[in-house]
């Protein structure tokens, strides 16, 4: 595919961002799309708001598959792009209009030449939340297609174009949401002591949470707690009844995580009694680890290297991917791909060189034909 139709795709699709499990007009153009393409070897399932495209291979002895994510951020878009987001307070802020772009475009090349093996495209929804590739993994069309190995790509503002990153075992960490509800007893300010106060109870659990890694978790491993936002209370001299606490959990091992989740639990008992309170908590969405096939690795950088791309060994990230559910079914990897954009993923002003398009979609088809 020529480099105008990619930017020109990517830039279709950067206008129409939508939440996980709301894609609908993006289902729509990727499969305007599809189905214009010849379908001599192309077998075509949609699944929710995903799609699943089967390419049939030449002389076939496995099927390799391709995953690209298709949802955006709730973000308000701050580029000031002629071709920026016509969604109020949604934005494609971690690139996945440039993974679909350089996907479709594989898929195209695919359509009219296709691999000695079976491909199988895996446009996925909901990656950003609340999760689509668990559920997708359950689904008919990849109960019945399902790969042998699989792969993926994720946009690396930091790393210049033509730049490819990856590494063999973990990439990213194993992460879940984590939102806790502290309910206790309102009242005036000037009587506390008739009042469950829980702005006091959420201010002494943050820094407990705080040492639960610091005091619970093997140093040898690794594991983070955020807390990012706290509400509670309405005006200055009510005493709040209710406060809530919103963060992550991130961790480069599923024990730790467990391990983590335990110690939370404790001290909200421990909380509950002492604050005379009701505690609840939600692990929202939760992402398996990242775990790269060695093999696998060894031979996407043997790709790069005879395109003469730039391929460099990554760093462990504590970042959360949902593909981390795939990798735990079949092996593959995900590699980085160099995009130069001075702000970064889940910033409102990410604004990456349309120059990577060729590039990603170069190390794609070749992989998918190589590997």
């Amino acid at each position: 595919m020529e480099s105008k139709q990619l930017i020109q795709i990517r830039r279709d699709l950067h206008q129409i961002p939508e939440l996980g499990f709301q894609e609908e007009k993006t289902q729509r153009y990727l499969l305007d799309f599809i189905g214009k393409l010849p379908h001599d070897y192309l077998e075509v399932e949609t699944w929710r708001t995903g799609i699943f495209v089967k390419v049939r291979g030449k002389n076939p002895k496995k099927t390799i598959g391709y995953r690209t994510d298709i949802d955006g951020l709730p973000l308000q878009e701050e580029t000031n792009l002629e071709f920026k987001s016509v969604h109020e307070g949604r934005m494609h802020a971690c690139g996945h209009d440039f993974h679909m772009t350089i996907a479709l475009s594989a898929l195209e090349a695919l359509a009219n030449d296709p691999a000695e093996d079976h491909v199988l495209f895996l446009f996925q929804p909901a990656e950003e939340g609340p999760g689509g590739a668990e559920p997708m993994l359950e689904s008919a069309p990849m109960k019945k297609w399902k790969p042998d190995i699989i792969f993926a790509l994720h946009i690396a503002p930091e790393l210049p174009v033509g730049t490819v990153s990856s590494r063999a075992g973990l990439l990213f960490a194993n992460t879940s949401e984590l939102f806790i509800d502290l309910l206790g007893k309102g009242g005036h300010a000037a009587y506390p002591h008739l009042t469950k106060d829980m702005v006091v109870a959420a201010s002494s659990l943050v820094s407990q949470l705080q040492q639960v890694v610091a005091r619970r978790v093997d140093p040898l491993d690794s594991a983070v707690i955020t807390v990012g936002k706290i509400t509670g209370g309405t005006v200055q001299n009510i005493i709040s009844e209710h406060a809530r606490l919103e963060g992550t959990i991130r961790t480069m091992s599923p024990n730790a995580m467990e391990e983590v989740k335990q110690e939370i639990e404790k001290i909200i008992k421990g909380l509950e009694i002492s604050n005379d309170c009701k505690v609840t908590i939600d692990y929202g969405a939760n992402y398996y680890q990242v775990n790269n096939d060695e093999i696998l690795v060894r031979r996407f950088s043997h790709i790069a290297e005879q395109l003469d791309f730039n391929y460099v060994e990554a760093s462990p990230a504590m970042t959360g991917e949902d593909f981390g559910y795939m990798l735990k079914e079949m092996p593959g990897f995900m590699f980085w791909l160099g995009v130069n954009s001075e702000a970064g993923l889940h910033n409102a002003k990410l604004s990456p060189d349309e120059n990577a398009l060729q590039v990603g979609s170069s190390i794609v088809i070749s992989s998918l034909k190589q590997l």
